[in-house]
């Protein structure tokens, strides 16, 4: 028997819905021309580096799709990593329509521009750095980055001017983080997340603002500046839910999971509530696309690990709906799949204007 033979062999063997009766292609770097290029040609190769073409490929249907509410949902260090110009590029080019984010990235966007320095507040650091030396010195790590103390303080006096100035002589405000957000982004003037997004009309919304740095700043303007501002964090939901069913398409882009993977995700159920209440008949039936940058793991039964089809089940995500999971570090799969994007955009519109 051949080579050929035992190949073909082999394949008869596999279950239909296993192969497609092709041979992995290797990856020939020298006929990469950009990055989308790069991503594609990884489609066909290993489960993991195929992962990102696949989902460049339903991220591209999702931007085709006109009628399709596009929702940002990121956890993780990923102001603090570098990445908050993808997010500000994403809401410019109407990539992304929603925001829902955690606390702690919202402060360190904050940070960033209400800071000492004014731009940039995070520096390279190392995971061996000497902990104890960095907190002898008044400086705070996430992983291989670092952040000096003296940026928060800054930042948050900065914080409390921009609110105090819009409630003056105020005891009590209350009022949706997304509008709070909205606030903060009308009064910023230098460019960061909540900024871009207010500029554009895109809402940020977080389901857990008392866990973060925010949070904690809101308190001690209670402490220290008789300001009480009282976040309506459940009138969120249903502000969030007006969004979802001004449309009739609607995908997600997942970083992560926690908080505003689930915050962003249990919107259908909650319609699906209100719908049979109503009487109305089940109008929206979950997400239609999903792109997930993670690297939890299902097996412990948490949200941040499960898979997309599993929140079929909960009719998060419509029966027949088309998602791509991408298992890896976000600060590196998640910028080569929107660069790619963005890559394959242009060249649609250099193709029309040709």
């Amino acid at each position: 028997m051949t080579i050929i033979d035992e190949k073909k062999k082999i394949i008869e063997h596999l279950p239909r819905d296993a192969s497609s009766g092709r041979e992995t292609p290797s990856f020939d770097p020298s006929a990469i021309t950009d990055v989308e290029s790069a991503v594609l040609a990884l489609q066909n190769c290993g489960p993991a580096d195929g992962n990102l073409g696949k989902a460049l490929e339903v991220l591209a249907m999702m931007v085709s799709e006109p009628s399709c509410l596009r929702v940002l949902a990121m956890s993780g260090a990923m102001i603090p990593a570098g990445m908050e110009e993808i997010i500000c590029q994403l809401v410019e080019r109407h990539v992304v329509n929603v925001i829902v984010t955690t606390g702690a990235n919202i402060t360190h966007s904050l940070v960033n521009v209400l800071g000492e320095d004014g731009t940039q507040a995070h520096y390279l650091g190392s995971p061996n750095d000497d902990d104890v030396d960095l907190s002898r010195n008044h400086v705070f790590r996430i992983y291989d980055t670092v952040i000096p103390e003296n940026e928060f303080d800054v930042a948050n006096e900065t914080l409390y001017q921009i609110i105090r100035s819009e409630f003056p002589g105020a005891a009590q405000v209350v009022t949706c983080p997304s509008e709070l957000f909205a606030l903060l982004g009308k009064k910023i003037t230098k460019r960061c997340m909540l900024k871009v997004a207010h500029d554009n009309g895109v809402p940020v919304f977080c389901g857990a603002t008392s866990d973060s740095e925010l949070g904690i700043n809101l308190m001690k303007f209670r402490d220290f500046h008789d300001l009480k501002i009282v976040l309506d964090e459940v009138g969120d939901i249903g502000n969030f839910s007006k969004y979802i069913t001004a449309y009739p398409c609607h995908g997600t882009i997942i970083i992560g999971g926690g908080v505003p993977r689930n915050w962003t995700q249990q919107v259908f159920p909650y319609i699906h509530d209100l719908e049979v209440a109503r009487g109305a008949g089940l109008k929206h039936k979950g997400y239609d696309y999903s792109v997930r940058f993670y690297t939890a793991v299902p097996d412990d039964g948490g949200c941040s690990g499960c898979t997309i089809s599993e929140n079929v089940s909960w009719g998060k995500y419509h029966a027949k709906s088309m998602h791509q999971e991408v298992w890896g570090d976000a600060t590196v799969s998640f910028p080569l799949v929107v660069t790619a994007l963005f890559q394959m955009l242009e060249k649609r519109v250099e193709k029309k204007g040709a």
